[in-house]
């Protein structure tokens, strides 16, 4: 469903309808009707025959006259010379005069009565003479000129002069009641339509949308994040819905975050446990063999207290590398990046691990196939210990009698590429894709006495992404692993200093 109008717009289109739709619709209608009327009074006339019998389209008028002229004709057979009396007529009038008709009785040629004095003056002149036409049930005249429609019942005085009542029914005034009826119906037909139309129009556009996104809402309450709210729609209808949307899709990958931080967070507390019960294992054993007198000799004591530092130190380690872990993961270690230049930089780097690399007899080889004058953008601390924790872990799985290490930097273009290999035990392929991840450890390395916490190869990513690079591994079981990581070169531009 599309809901493209604003509310502001749709409100103002409402605020329009219900004044102007109503408005011309009723106008319509009045002319509608006012053409009904107008063809009813054309309905019949006395133009040319002087009188003729009138349409259906005027029942009401025939039906009022004919009341009265029923009374007057009835009174005419039992009694005509109560006609003569005037009280009575006037009784008579004012019993009819509320279905706006009136009567006039004529004595020969001059008016006698009348029910309307000033209507009568009209009319009186145009009134067939005694005994013209035949007024039976339901024929009468229509004066167009006048709006009258008229009904003669003729009679004799009790002198024998010629007499005449006349049964004046006005058609204005019927039509003028009937105008009000019809318009009040009309109206109330345009009001009862134009309310179901913009009810419709508004449920529609307004009520339907946020039926759905409180439906959506309640779905986000129960901890739903799959129910979906598609548009294309533009206006704020669109907008809520798109927002809705960018909403759900951040709640959800809030929620499946702080799962997954949930699920790390216990894997490290698992992993800090255990890295740590093996050191203080250790030095708790060596000092109660210290305590026990098991170290009796200088010898054994200088073992001893020895072992005891390096596991210290191991504590120290392990706990420094998480400190540092925690801070990189909020963002809380302030970078200080400098133009570097590539050969120089990592020659310094080779220098220095080449001679601790020495002492534990591995070989160091190291190749440098980009030009002299390559500068990247870097912090030159925190790609120390990118280069440092790869070098460490290479160690670590180191299991030939005669270690290498290679380390080569090699020009592509924009980039330079950073390779570090070793020829330790490798890498399984199933495990190559997951080395980066926080706290993950190979099989080999928790069988390995020198597993490690499993956050340095995530801290290496962490710190390379950071410079806008990226980084991989490939690896062969029993061969030996490659790190590869790649760093944008900083290219000066023209006129800059």
């Amino acid at each position: 469903m599309r809901y493209e109008m604003k509310f502001k717009t749709r409100i103002r289109v409402t605020f329009i309808s219900i004044i102007v739709l109503p408005l011309v619709l009723t106008s319509l209608a009045f002319c509608g009707i006012g053409l009904y009327l107008v063809n009813v009074q054309k309905g019949f006339s006395v133009e040319s025959a002087g009188y003729k019998s009138p349409t259906a389209n005027i029942n009401e008028i025939v039906a009022a006259t004919d009341k009265a002229y029923e009374v007057l004709m009835e009174q005419v057979r039992l009694d005509p010379a109560r006609l003569e009396n005037k009280e009575y007529l006037e009784e008579v009038n004012s019993e009819i005069a509320r279905s706006s008709t009136y009567i006039l009785v004529r004595r020969g040629n001059e008016l006698y009565y009348a029910g309307n004095e000033e209507a009568a003056k009209e009319i009186f002149p145009k009134l067939p003479e005694f005994g013209d036409g035949d007024f039976s049930e339901g024929s009468g005249i229509y004066y167009d000129e006048y709006g009258k429609y008229v009904k003669q019942i003729d009679f004799y005085f009790t002198d024998g002069a010629e007499g005449s009542v006349f049964v004046v029914t006005k058609s204005n005034s019927l039509i003028s009641r009937h105008l009000l009826i019809d318009m009040f119906v009309a109206m109330l037909v345009v009001l009862v339509f134009t309310s179901l139309m913009l009810t419709r129009w508004i449920r529609r556009g307004v009520f339907n949308p946020i039926n759905e996104l409180n439906v959506a809402m309640r779905k986000i309450k129960e901890g739903n994040f799959e129910y979906a709210l598609e548009t294309d729609a533009g206006g704020e209808i669109g907008d809520l819905y798109r927002n809705y949307e960018d909403m759900r899709l951040r709640l959800k990958e809030s929620t499946e975050e702080n799962s997954e931080n949930e699920k790390q967070n216990r894997e490290l507390i698992s992993n800090i446990s255990h890295d740590l019960k093996t050191p203080i294992t250790a030095i708790k054993g060596y000092v109660e063999g210290i305590m026990d007198g098991v170290a009796d000799t200088p010898e054994k004591m200088d073992k001893y207290i020895k072992t005891i530092y390096s596991k210290a130190n191991d504590m120290e380690r392990l706990i420094n590398e998480l400190t540092y872990y925690s801070r990189i993961d909020n963002n809380r270690i302030p970078y200080n990046f400098h133009r570097i230049n590539v050969a120089d930089y990592f020659g310094d780097c080779v220098e220095e691990v080449g001679m601790d690399l020495e002492q534990r007899n591995i070989k160091l080889n190291y190749s440098n196939l980009v030009s002299p004058d390559t500068v990247i953008i870097a912090d030159p601390e925190q790609m120390k210990k990118v280069i440092n924790n790869i070098i460490s872990n290479s160690i670590k799985y180191m299991d030939k009698p005669q270690g290498v290490i290679d380390i080569r930097i090699l020009d592509e273009v924009d980039s330079i590429r950073i390779e570090i290999e070793d020829n330790g035990k490798g890498i399984a392929q199933k495990d190559l894709g997951k080395i980066f991840e926080r706290f993950y450890r190979t099989d080999a390395s928790r069988n390995s006495a020198q597993g490690g916490s499993g956050i340095g190869l995530s801290i290496v990513k962490k710190i390379i992404e950071d410079h806008g690079g990226y980084i991989w591994a490939t690896a062969k079981e029993g061969e030996g692993t490659c790190m590869h990581f790649v760093l944008r070169k900083y290219i000066e531009l023209q006129g800059e200093k």
